[in-house]
């Protein structure tokens, strides 16, 4: 079996992070601060689009519990749809303000947001290309289903290919 993240006591449950080995506090710290960061950084945007916590609640179809939770970054066993709603719900609040007043970093993180996340509708994703063309795509999604041992002769196949096609023109 693969190691846990967390080291489990004798009784079941993870250990708290003052009784965890070295590695694993740092590990267990990093993912803390991280959490901290992201709810953080919610917050900063909840408050941009002008949100209470109990607003942005109701539009996510979670409890302000939830959203205060995550906004101190006591959310760390917080269910990762929680976290989907409540991103989603303030993404479309984002999207609602002028895009004049908000910072192309801001403009571009929402639109891979709308890519990722559900913001439409029920559960609606924008579409975006994954690739400059559906022929590059199908390219793609033919050598990741290639085996490991045949994709250089898949490779070498198409140099030729090409390689022949300039021959033509």
């Amino acid at each position: 079996m693969g190691k846990r993240a967390f080291p489990e006591r004798h009784g079941g449950g993870p250990l708290p992070p003052e009784r965890l080995p070295a590695r694993d506090k740092t590990e267990a710290a990093d993912w803390r601060e991280w959490m901290r960061e992201l709810g953080r950084r919610q917050r900063q945007l909840r408050e941009f689009a002008g949100l209470s916590q109990e607003q942005l609640a109701r539009l996510a179809g979670v409890s302000q519990g939830s959203v205060s939770r995550l906004e101190i970054g006591r959310g760390l066993a917080t269910p990762l749809l929680i976290v989907l709603k409540i991103n989603a719900a303030l993404v479309r609040e984002l999207q609602r303000i002028d895009p004049a007043i908000l910072s192309p970093d801001l403009r571009e993180a929402l639109e891979l947001q709308s890519a990722l996340c559900p913001t439409r509708g029920a559960l609606a994703f924008q579409e975006v290309p994954l690739a400059e063309g559906p022929e590059l795509e199908e390219l793609v999604r033919l050598y990741r289903a290639s085996p490991d041992r045949h994709r250089s002769g898949l490779v070498s196949v198409l140099r030729a290919m090409v390689a022949g096609l300039k021959l033509t023109e």
